[in-house]
């Protein structure tokens, strides 16, 4: 895994990120990117090579192991991780796209020309939308990790002693884990880190959200303002005229006494 163009990738996203998207990018590159290179690899390093099980029978310590991890943690976080910043790919080749229309449109037109965009990595429009799907896709992602490792390893607790019963093994025997309470503080880290990423992903959408909730707010109430100030300089004008000329308004004389009558 190239942990170096992944590095890049959050960088170079960052300076398009809110509060809450650099404080999620921080906690996955340190303590999940980080705990993960540097760590849990060692960990998880000799899982099969020091699951013990107290038989000799061929064949029924690969099947007991294969029972029980099903899938490496170790590779399930690492297509965790994969899944959960690649997303944030899709922000900087959006901000890229504007800025080549941008520049095109000055090759075009010149230098003076009206811009398209006033900043190509302001979230308005488009990049708004592409944002927020992302933060979408990435609660999504954590989300469905979360619940894989509760749901194929029945949980985040490793016993220390194991009952398998699978064949080809000739009775129900006893298997041992290599360092389970070392594994499972990692595995419990590893969660709670992903819970902290969810928690932080839903606020940046509810930040987003109202922000835009209140400049369209704001927009409205100053149009709306803004209008007001020109009925009311229109009535003040005309007030004004009528004081400088000195003159009252035309009325409409009343009928004569035969009209009425009549």
């Amino acid at each position: 895994m190239n942990w170096a163009f992944l590095q890049g990738l959050l960088s170079g996203v960052n300076k398009y990120s809110t509060a809450f998207g650099r404080v999620w990018l921080s906690i996955v590159f340190l303590f999940r990117v980080m705990v993960f290179v540097v760590a849990a690899e060692k960990v998880w390093g000799d899982e099969q090579k020091d699951f013990k099980c107290n038989t000799a029978q061929p064949g029924c310590h690969n099947v007991c192991y294969d029972h029980f991890f099903p899938v490496s943690h170790v590779r399930l976080w690492a297509l965790q991780l994969i899944f959960v910043t690649c997303p944030s790919l899709l922000v900087v080749m959006h901000v890229a796209y504007r800025e080549d229309r941008e520049k095109k449109n000055r090759d075009k037109y010149g230098e003076n020309c009206r811009r398209l965009y006033l900043n190509t990595g302001k979230k308005r429009g488009g990049l708004w939308w592409t944002y927020v799907l992302t933060l979408v896709f990435k609660i999504g992602v954590d989300t469905t990790f979360v619940y894989l490792l509760y749901h194929i390893y029945e949980g985040y607790d490793f016993p220390s002693l194991i009952k398998c019963e699978q064949k080809p093994c000739p009775n129900k025997v006893d298997c041992f884990i290599s360092r389970p309470t070392e594994k499972r503080i990692f595995t419990l880290f590893m969660v709670v880190t992903s819970l902290v990423c969810i928690v932080l992903s839903i606020f940046e959408i509810v930040y987003l959200i109202g922000k835009r909730c209140r400049e369209v707010f704001t927009k409205v109430h100053h149009n709306r303002q803004s209008m007001t100030d020109k009925l009311s300089s229109g009535n003040g004008l005309e007030s004004s005229t009528l004081k400088l000329t000195g003159k009252a308004p035309p009325r409409t004389p009343a009928p004569s006494y035969s009209v009425v009558m009549s």
